[in-house]
């Protein structure tokens, strides 16, 4: 998915560095699919943070854009050292080729 948005592909730019991407779902296709919310700078920073089902709800609210607009700015300041302490205690999760990477504590 991020080669896809890194190439252009993606279904809304929602502002404050937060976009939206839909992900096709078996024998429905992207329409009837799921929505990913990511938060990025478009180069090399990456952060999914809120996914839903299109046929559970139609979309994010104001009150919920706002919060991932503010998520989006703590996260992309985040610096090499502390994306790394976030993901050994938890907090982030890293996805490399759509696998989680563990960290051992």
């Amino acid at each position: 998915m991020v080669a896809q948005m890194s190439a252009g592909l993606i279904d809304a730019d929602l502002g404050g560095h937060v976009f939206k991407k839909r992900v096709a779902a078996p024998e429905r296709g992207k329409s009837g699919g799921a929505r990913v919310v990511v938060a990025t700078n478009l180069d090399n920073r990456w952060f999914f943070v809120y996914g839903f089902e299109k046929n559970e709800r139609a979309n994010i609210d104001d009150r919920e854009l706002a919060a991932f607009q503010q998520l989006a700015a703590v996260l992309l300041r985040l610096d090499a050292g502390r994306l790394l302490a976030e993901q050994e205690c938890g907090n982030l999760t890293e996805i490399c080729n759509e696998k989680a990477k563990s960290y051992s504590h």
